[in-house]
């Protein structure tokens, strides 16, 4: 996504960090003791009596198959697979090919915080062998273009701090880059500053569904974007503070960027929105149209979701470009409620009427595909 204005994010890292030593922690804990586990694995059992015959183990002490979940990635064969991914800290980025299609990851800890997968390249970060820079899609920590890729109870996330970084201006740095067709997520979570999270698809011409269930997203600028058709349902988006501006707009939770042609963009849906900013100082969306586009027509639906008071409900949409206004795009609001959602300017928040609804559910934009049934 574009740079938008210069931010010095408070450090999240500690925190990230310690949550996930300590459930690395506990899990190494010996068997018995109050509150420990029986081994890293804990409800997957362990590598001598494997899940299913095409499971692989990671564990960062050596008590798996791998230590690194890009080394187990890489020692897939071929299709559906599944990795389960023990309690602790990964500092590696991942990749996952698209031949690599039905691949399931399962955090074996007792929540996201647990299993914690995280680098920090951004987009202006220089390559090793001198080639460049990565630019956005290349600072992801995780990128996943294989279809059928679902994840379970796993952090994904970008570390890169700016004030760390004086010297890089590309400051865009992605926490996950999803592009495969049926892509699910469940109970995640995603953390970075901008761009954490991208849901996008492989192609311009492709269509990719992707669906996220109970997940936690957090960041500043367009920290939600791509082109994917994405359902978010019952998530938590939290908009960052910055203490590099002194006002408003610090930043955007989302930039759909859907193709034109694409029946669906982004649903969110009975959801909802808070803030460490002060109040209004963010907006709900802003479209992005790629320069290399000239199809592209932003699609977002916010429906029966809380928008905390962070959110400007005067003026809840922005333009990224003067010459794609956010009115000419696919914006809609349905039934939110909060202090964000208020209605005072009535042009500025385009709403669907109830027949309108009925064609921004689930089930309309992932189609024969019912990933909430695996919740």
């Amino acid at each position: 996504m574009p740079s938008s204005h210069r931010q010095l994010p408070p450090t999240r890292r500690g925190l990230l960090l310690a949550s996930a030593g300590a459930a690395l922690a506990l899990a190494s804990g010996p068997a018995g003791a109050a509150g420990a586990r029986s081994g890293p694995f804990g409800r997957y059992g362990s590598p001598a009596a494997r899940l299913t015959p095409q499971t692989l183990y990671v564990d960062p002490s050596g008590r798996g198959d791998f230590t690194s979940v890009q080394a187990a990635v890489t020692a897939v064969p071929g299709s559906g697979w599944t990795l389960v991914i023990a309690p602790g800290t990964y500092r590696e980025t991942v990749s996952v090919d698209r031949a690599r299609t039905e691949m399931t990851w399962l955090g074996a800890g007792d929540g996201p915080r647990d299993v914690v997968i995280v680098y920090d390249n951004a987009a202006g970060t220089p390559k090793p062998d001198g080639s460049g820079t990565y630019g956005t899609t290349g600072s992801a920590t995780t990128t996943v273009r294989a279809d059928g890729f679902t994840a379970h109870r796993i952090t994904f996330a970008n570390d890169f701090l700016r004030e760390e970084h004086p010297e890089i201006s590309g400051t865009q740095a992605v926490a996950i880059k999803v592009q495969g067709d049926r892509s699910a997520f469940h109970h995640c979570r995603f953390l970075g500053h901008q761009d954490t999270l991208y849901a996008d698809s492989n192609s311009a011409t492709l269509f990719a569904r992707q669906y996220f269930s109970h997940c936690y997203a957090e960041g500043d600028v367009d920290f939600v974007f791509g082109r994917a058709t994405a359902v978010y349902e019952h998530c938590h988006f939290r908009t960052l503070n910055r203490t590099d501006l002194s006002s408003a707009p610090y930043g955007f939770v989302f930039a759909p960027s859907t193709e034109g042609a694409g029946p669906h963009g982004y649903l969110v849906l009975r959801s909802r929105v808070t803030s460490e900013a002060p109040d209004a100082y963010y907006k709900v969306a802003r479209p992005w149209v790629p320069s290399s586009s000239t199809t592209a027509r932003p699609m977002l639906t916010v429906r029966e979701t809380w928008l905390g008071p962070g959110i400007d409900a005067v003026a809840p949409y922005a333009n990224m470009r003067d010459d794609h206004p956010w009115q000419d795009q696919r914006f809609a609001e349905y039934r939110n409620t909060g202090p964000g959602a208020e209605i005072t300017v009535p042009e500025n928040r385009p709403q669907l009427t109830d027949e309108e609804a009925t064609a921004h559910t689930r089930e309309a934009y992932l189609g024969d595909w019912a990933p909430w049934k695996e919740c």
